[in-house]
């Protein structure tokens, strides 16, 4: 059988890549090659080369003993479960690890059948141990790093999910504290707007907390409330909770009227907490003494509220990774860099869309889109 096997190597390797490349989205590549049939292959004959000079032990060596050995891979098991490993990088299933060698057995039985070459049983079993092998410690490898893949990115997906946790439960923090500080001032009395807001956040956090208790417990959070509301309502509250944000970063804040007219759907809270979220962002980035404007207007089905600041416009190319989750862009690192990819994933999950527009030397403006109801 080895003689067959070298006289007849390029012929096996290219029957091997016909069977493939007959299998939906599948070609034989070049890091396939490096450790796949080939080099199988020629692992293979140097088996049955050496067992046929009668030394069995320098044929376990290439190949493994039956039913291999998981703590000392022979030839073959190193070279299948880099193969294995290759076959999970390029996204293919674990099928197709089996089949890979599968071929190999088949084009090897058609090609002896057309050429009237006979093989011994003996050889019929070395074939099968050394596919055997292969095909174990292939698919151990390809399993074990496509487990290990999914735990990162189940990890990943953790972390995150407890960053936007934190995150938001920081903005509500943040905001109540401010609150709280005026109120104690005595500037503003506990029971007027400033100490409804306290209250408000704080309630917020409750709620928060509490949903990040029913995912632990179920998995699945209910769907939020929606309800249709003002504009210009919505507006000015935004306006009263980033009020105290402007006064602490030490800049102001301008906010055009709003057509009292101009209605949206959502769930109230979780889009407030996004356009806090622009306007906590403009806040930190606007240069010291200057202002940040908050601007609501009709735009065709529509409407649109704009956050524009003065940070002198954005880094090259950051416009476009700036809303994936813990990016930062500037020198400020205090957040978790959160905030833009939580307020765009709100928007988007009520209709609507979160651009930001590059206004070079003078800051940017960030533009929420959502759909229009009239009141």
């Amino acid at each position: 059988m080895h003689r067959f096997l070298t006289n007849n190597r390029e012929e096996l390797i290219e029957r091997c890549k016909a069977k493939v490349a007959q299998r939906p989205r599948r070609a034989a590549t070049s890091e396939q090659l490096a450790n796949g049939i080939p080099l199988f292959l020629q692992q293979l004959t140097s088996t049955l080369e050496a067992e046929a000079a009668g030394d069995l032990a320098e044929g376990e060596r290439i190949s493994g003993t039956t039913g291999g050995d998981a703590h000392a891979l022979s030839e073959i098991g190193l070279s299948a479960a880099a193969h294995g490993k290759e076959l999970m990088r390029l996204g293919y299933s674990v099928d197709q690890v089996v089949h890979d060698y599968g071929d190999l057995c088949q084009a090897i039985t058609d090609l002896a059948v057309e050429r009237d070459a006979p093989f011994s049983i003996d050889q019929f079993r070395t074939l099968n141990r050394c596919l055997d092998n292969a095909i174990a410690d292939a698919m151990t490898a390809f399993s074990a790093l496509r487990e290990a893949s999914t735990t990162q990115r189940f990890e990943a997906e953790e972390i995150e999910r407890m960053g936007v946790l934190v995150h938001e439960l920081r903005n509500f923090l943040h905001v109540a504290v401010l609150g709280f500080t005026a109120i104690e001032s005595g500037v503003v009395p506990v029971g007027g707007s400033t100490g409804a807001l306290v209250k408000r956040s704080m309630v917020n956090m409750s709620d928060l907390l509490e949903l990040a208790l029913r995912d632990v417990r179920a998995k699945a959070v209910e769907p939020a409330p929606t309800h249709v509301f003002s504009l210009a309502g919505f507006i000015a509250d935004a306006r009263h909770v980033a009020a105290l944000g402007a006064d602490a970063r030490g800049c102001t804040l301008e906010v055009p009227d709003v057509d009292a007219s101009l209605g949206i759907t959502g769930n109230r809270d979780h889009l407030l907490a996004a356009l806090t979220n622009l306007l906590m962002n403009g806040f930190k980035f606007t240069h010291a003494g200057t202002s940040v404007m908050l601007h609501a207007y009709a735009d065709g089905e529509h409407v649109a509220i704009d956050v524009k600041d003065h940070c002198g416009g954005l880094l090259k190319g950051f416009a476009e990774s700036m809303f994936k989750p813990f990016k930062q862009g500037g020198f400020d690192r205090s957040g978790l860099g959160l905030g833009l990819s939580i307020a765009r994933r709100t928007v988007q999950a009520h209709g609507g869309s979160l651009t930001v527009r590059d206004v070079p030397g003078e800051g940017c403006v960030f533009t929420m889109r959502l759909p229009r109801h009239k009141l």
